[in-house]
């Protein structure tokens, strides 16, 4: 018993310990910033508040923050679209303004975003992938007004994209300058990065449990959790809320399910779980082949009239493309298939079941590429809503195709709901995702286990044909994001401009022996590198190679370093990537090796510091961030 009090009292004096040398060193960032309220109320918390508790409030005011930017952002966006082209939830006679709104909405945000805002939008989950992995979690505040700027006059003009990419880099916007104000670490930054991502989807779909989902699987892939989820809930639940207030309890796609799922639906469940995992594919194709047609158009606004002229005779032809597209879903969800066709000059009443089908499928098609023209026009939005709305037509039109031809008899609401978890699965690489983000927004519950079924299947497909998710690939390979592999994670990590030692002291390629045994006299180490006038590394000499003649006097003028100095094993370039150095470390056998850039000698690099600083990173990798 004694021993147990011995310990926990030692544990107790650790913990306060700890305590005094956090308030020490805020106090002392204090006396250089003498007016930061924030620094005072560090000190404060570290007083009163334990780690824990603070990070539990601090990511409850994460999800509040996102809550409201996402209420925003969706307001704002339903009110352009009202004053554009919908009076309420109905779609008019027909608009010939829907012409020109996704051009002008383009070239707006076009303008924006070069002139103001100074960025290019692109993938916002990339973004943030490459922020947490490369910038330790730090991403600029300008994204968060950015953001919800430049969407509303993408989407609300128009454009064929989603609100959930800009609005999750808003949340992890919000989380991470949250995280820099109140000087977290690394870990806390990437948590508080998380909260955000789960607040704003957990507002924006109103499915706290997949926003919590989605944070971990698209977004926080290469950060330890831990007991991080219980901050997560928090924050997802306190942004839940909060929109609540805005909106009320509906889901995003409300309707009363009446259809029970059988068991003799299963093959075709397996069925469409195949072609959505194609669809996926189908999608991802057309957007990488957009995105690098579009990349040929240098001059960024042509680009932006380019891509909103054909995005308009796209809406032309079809009119529920415009925007997000859950007007249509939701149509068809409450068993109205007018909507398909309001606002058509194609087609003044609904046409021949086989023709409907037809229509259907294209709008499926050109829905592709009406997203990847949007985004690679310069648009700000994403691909999340699109891959519903393409799920959630393909679902349907199968469970129509197959019904009408007396195949089987399926619940077509029930097939909308799987076709739209199936798309997010296969395009998002999230199956977990798909399938409570379906449930909750839908309120679909009796539907979980073929939801599992479809999300798995488009996923396994999917993923048949590329491992990486279209957020991933392209960090992947330029080495900016690995994968699994813990030490190659913490090699990635660590920089070269941080491990150059330069307190090696160079000698000059045309001096002697004498001027080399100053240079010895006054160094602490026993590698000496040899550069030229211009600065440009020549070779290097070892301590141990003139040891003999260091004090033979006759041999100073007549030596010269020219002939004493050695070839290196291998140099190391700046900027290159750790697993590259210690490849070049295992194959010369080397402790040191040095650094240059553009053949200039910058400094050495040695292993025993590489392993030191590796060391440290995996310790701080799996440390909890709360």
């Amino acid at each position: 018993m004694a021993a147990v009090f011995f310990i926990m009292a030692e544990q107790k004096t650790t913990y306060w310990r700890q305590k005094q040398e956090e308030i020490s060193r805020y106090s002392r960032r204090l006396s250089k910033r003498a007016n930061s309220q924030v620094i005072r109320f560090l000190i404060w918390k570290s007083k009163y508040l334990s780690d824990r508790i603070f990070m539990l409030i601090v990511c409850a005011w994460v999800g509040i923050l996102s809550g409201i930017a996402s209420m925003i952002l969706k307001t704002a966006i339903l009110w352009v679209e009202k004053v554009l082209s919908r009076s309420d939830t109905v779609w008019e006679s027909y608009n010939y303004g829907l012409l020109f709104y996704p051009i002008i909405g383009l070239l707006i945000t076009v303008f924006l975003g070069r002139r103001v805002f100074k960025t290019e939008f692109g993938q916002s989950f990339t973004d943030i992938l490459y922020a947490i992995a490369q910038k330790k979690g730090k991403i600029p505040a300008t994204n968060i007004f950015s953001r919800i700027t430049c969407s509303v006059f993408t989407v609300g003009f128009g454009g064929s994209a989603g609100l959930e990419s800009p609005v999750v880099m808003v949340g992890a916007a919000i989380g991470s300058n949250t995280g820099m104000r109140m000087l977290f670490d690394n870990q806390k930054l990437n948590l508080l990065i998380g909260a955000g991502v789960a607040g704003v989807i957990a507002a924006l779909f109103n499915a706290p449990i997949g926003g919590v989902i989605f944070a971990i699987e698209v977004i926080l892939l290469d950060v330890n959790i831990g007991k991080g989820i219980v901050p997560l809930l928090l924050a997802s639940i306190s942004a839940k809320l909060t929109a609540l207030v805005f909106r009320g309890g509906e889901a995003l796609y409300s309707f009363r399910l009446k259809d029970d799922f059988m068991v003799s639906d299963v093959p075709f469940c397996i069925l469409l779980g195949v072609i959505s995992g194609l669809l996926a594919i189908y999608f991802s194709e057309v957007n990488k082949k957009i995105d690098a047609l579009a990349n040929q158009i240098s001059n960024f606004y042509v680009r932006a009239i380019s891509g909103g002229l054909i995005l308009s005779a796209l809406i032309v032809i079809f009119p529920p493309i415009y925007g997000e597209g859950e007007y249509l879903l939701t149509s068809l969800l409450g068993g109205s298939e007018v909507a398909t066709f309001e606002r058509s000059i194609i087609f003044t009443n609904l046409p021949p079941e086989w023709v409907f089908l037809l229509y259907i499928l294209a709008m499926v098609a050109f829905k592709a590429v009406a997203t990847a023209i949007t985004i690679g026009a310069g648009g700000c939005g994403g691909t999340f809503a699109p891959s519903l709305f393409m799920g959630g037509l393909t679902g349907f039109a199968f469970a129509r195709f197959i019904n009408l031809y007396e195949l089987g008899t399926l619940s077509e609401k029930n097939f909308t709901l799987m076709g739209m978890c199936g798309a997010i699965s296969g395009v998002q690489y999230a199956p977990l995702t798909a399938i409570f983000l379906i449930a909750e927004i839908t309120q679909g519950y009796q539907l979980f286990v073929p939801l599992m079924l479809i999300s798995a299947i488009a996923f396994v497909t999917v993923s048949a044909f590329d491992k990486h998710s279209p957020y991933t690939r392209a960090l992947i390979a330029k080495g900016d994001l690995i994968e699994g592999d813990t030490d190659r994670k913490a090699l990635n990590k660590m920089k070269i401009n941080k491990l150059i030692e330069n307190n090696f002291l160079p000698v000059n390629i045309n001096q002697n022996l004498g001027d080399l045994t100053q240079v010895v006299r006054k160094s602490q180490r026993n590698l000496y590198p040899v550069i030229n006038d211009e600065q440009e590394f020549m070779g290097m000499i070892h301590l141990d190679d003139i040891r003999d003649m260091m004090f033979d006097f006759e041999q100073f003028e007549k030596v010269k370093v020219r002939s004493l100095m050695q070839e290196a094993p291998q140099t190391v370039e700046y900027g290159e990537d750790m697993e590259s150095v210690m490849q070049k470390f295992e194959s010369t056998g080397a402790w040191n090796l040095p650094v240059i850039k553009n053949g200039k000698y910058l400094g050495f690099i040695s292993k025993s510091n590489i392993f030191n600083l590796y060391r440290r990173t995996v310790i701080d990798e799996n440390q909890q961030a709360w």
